[in-house]
C-alpha cells in the first residue's frame, strides 16, 4: 500500500468527486452547487470526469477546482483505470465520492490508490435498468460494496432499493436530498415577462412547461399526446392552453412531428436548450414532468421554488417531493388520459394553481434547501473521516481562469 502522510495543518480535506461526465444534468447541477456552497475553510474540492467536461464545468465559481477528464473510450477502457489510480496518487483526496453506475467501477483504483474513505452516491438507477432489477447489473454493485465505505442517495426510494435489493446496511446509507437555490428560483412578481413566441405573451394564456433532456426516460411523448388530448376538450381551452418543451435530445423532433401533424405547432414552443431556466419556470402556470423514471428531479424543485405547482409521474422519487392534492398532482405513467385531465384541472381554476404553487414553495423553503443539501453532505464526510483519522491530503491547488477554475485537462 502507498505511504499517507497526515495533512498539513490548516489544509482541509480533499473530496474528489468521480462522474461520468461534466455536462448539464441534475446530478452534475448538485454537485456545482454543493461545490460553490462549500465553506472553503472546511473542504476543497476536485471533479474528475469519465468522460467528458463541457462548458457546464465553467458554472463552479469556487476557486481552485481542478478539473479532471480521462476521455474514457466507449465499452471496457481498461487503461483508464490506471490513468485514474495516477491521479488519485497524484491528488491523495482525503475522500472519493464516486457517482451512479459508471463511477462505481473506479473503487478498485481508489482501493488501490490507498484512499482512507470512499464513498458513493446513487442520483437515479442506470438508463439500462430503470427499475434496478437487472440481475448482472446488481451483481456487479454487490461485488463491489465492500470497497465502498458509505453509500448516499438523494431519494428514500433509491435508499430502499439498496437496502432490500443489494443488501447494504441501513447503517451505510445516508439519504441527502437534492437542494435548490431559493434566491435564483423564486416565484414571479408581476405580470408575466415574454416567455416563448409571440402566441405566448397574451396574459390570458395558460402556459404548460417542462425541462429536461428529451430522451425516453423523460417520455415528453406523453406530455405531447397528453396536450393534444387536452385541446380536444373545448374550444374555450383551445384558445388559452400553450405548452413550452425545453431541452435537446433524440425525442425532440419525434414531439415536433406530433405537434405538426396534429396543427397545433403555433401553440408550442420546442426551442431545444435555452438560457434563463430560472426565469422560464417563474413565468410558467403549471410544470409537467412525465418521467418514466427518476431519482429525484430537480427540475421539479426547482419549479416548485419558483412557486408554479407541478404535475408528475408517480415514478421513483417524484412521490417525496410532490404532495398530491396540495402542491401538485402525482398521475400513473403512460396514463395519457390522466395527465390530460390534470393539465385541465389547472388550466380551468387558475386559483387552484396558484394556491399549489404557494404551497410547493413553502415545501422547498422546509425540506429543500441549498443550505439544507450542503449541511448533510459536508456532515456525513466529517462523520465517515472521524471514523478513519488518517487520510491524505494534497496543497491547496493553484492557478486558474478568470473564474479561479484550472481549465479542464487530459489525463495522460
Amino acid at each position: 500500500m502507498p505511504t499517507r502522510k497526515l495533512p498539513q495543518a490548516g489544509t482541509p480535506p480533499l473530496v474528489l468527486h468521480i462522474i461520468y461526465r461534466f455536462a448539464v444534468g441534475g446530478l452534475e447541477n448538485g454537485l456545482v452547487n454543493l461545490i460553490n456552497a462549500t465553506p472553503p475553510e472546511r473542504y476543497r474540492h476536485a471533479v474528475l470526469a469519465l468522460d467528458k467536461v463541457t462548458e457546464f464545468s465553467q458554472r463552479i465559481t469556487q476557486a481552485g477546482v481542478p478539473i479532471l477528464c480521462l476521455n474514457r473510450k466507449p465499452g471496457l477502457d481498461w487503461a483508464s483505470y490506471m490513468r485514474a489510480w495516477k491521479v488519485i496518487r497524484e491528488l491523495k483526496p482525503a475522500i472519493v465520492h464516486t457517482r451512479n453506475l459508471p463511477g462505481l467501477e473506479y473503487v478498485i483504483p481508489t482501493f488501490c490508490a490507498g484512499v482512507r474513505v470512499r464513498i458513493h452516491g446513487e442520483h437515479g438507477r442506470d438508463v439500462f435498468d430503470q427499475y434496478g432489477t437487472d440481475g448482472r447489473i446488481n451483481f456487479f454493485r454487490k461485488l463491489l460494496s465492500p470497497f465502498v465505505h458509505h453509500y448516499t442517495t438523494v431519494s428514500a426510494d433509491l435508499a430502499n432499493w439498496l437496502a432490500t435489493e443489494l443488501a447494504i446496511p441501513q447503517t451505510r446509507i445516508t439519504q441527502i436530498c437534492n437542494g435548490v437555490d431559493l434566491q435564483r428560483f423564486c416565484p414571479r412578481v408581476g405580470r408575466r415577462g415574454d416567455v416563448g413566441p409571440p402566441s405566448f405573451w397574451n396574459p390570458d394564456c395558460f402556459i404548460v412547461g417542462t425541462v429536461g433532456r428529451m430522451e425516453p426516460v423523460k417520455n415528453q411523448i406523453l406530455l405531447v399526446r397528453a396536450f393534444l388530448h387536452a385541446l380536444s376538450h373545448s374550444e374555450t381551452v383551445r384558445d388559452r392552453l400553450r405548452l413550452a418543451m425545453i431541452g435537446e435530445g433524440t425525442q425532440r423532433e419525434q414531439c415536433r412531428h406530433l405537434l405538426q401533424a396534429a396543427g397545433v405547432e403555433h401553440l408550442t414552443w420546442v426551442p431545444g436548450a435555452i438560457g434563463g431556466v430560472a426565469d422560464f419556470l417563474r413565468n410558467l402556470d403549471l410544470f409537467v414532468l412525465p418521467s418514466l423514471a427518476e431519482g429525484i428531479s430537480n427540475t421539479i424543485l426547482e419549479a416548485m421554488a419558483s412557486g408554479v405547482p407541478v404535475v408528475a409521474t408517480r415514478v421513483g422519487g417524484n412521490p417525496e417531493l410532490v404532495e398530491d392534492g396540495i402542491t401538485g398532482t402525482l398521475t400513473a405513467s403512460q396514463d395519457v388520459g390522466g395527465l390530460a385531465r390534470a393539465i385541465l384541472k389547472y388550466a380551468t381554476d387558475p386559483a387552484l394553481a396558484q394556491r399549489q404553487g404557494s404551497a410547493g414553495r413553502r415545501r422547498v423553503e422546509r425540506r429543500f434547501s441549498l443550505d439544507v443539501m450542503v449541511d448533510g453532505y459536508l456532515n456525513t464526510y466529517d462523520r465517515i473521516l472521524n471514523r478513519h483519522k488518517r487520510y491524505c491530503s494534497l496543497e491547496p491547488a493553484v492557478g486558474g481562469n478568470r473564474f479561479g477554475i484550472p481549465p479542464a485537462r487530459e489525463v495522460e
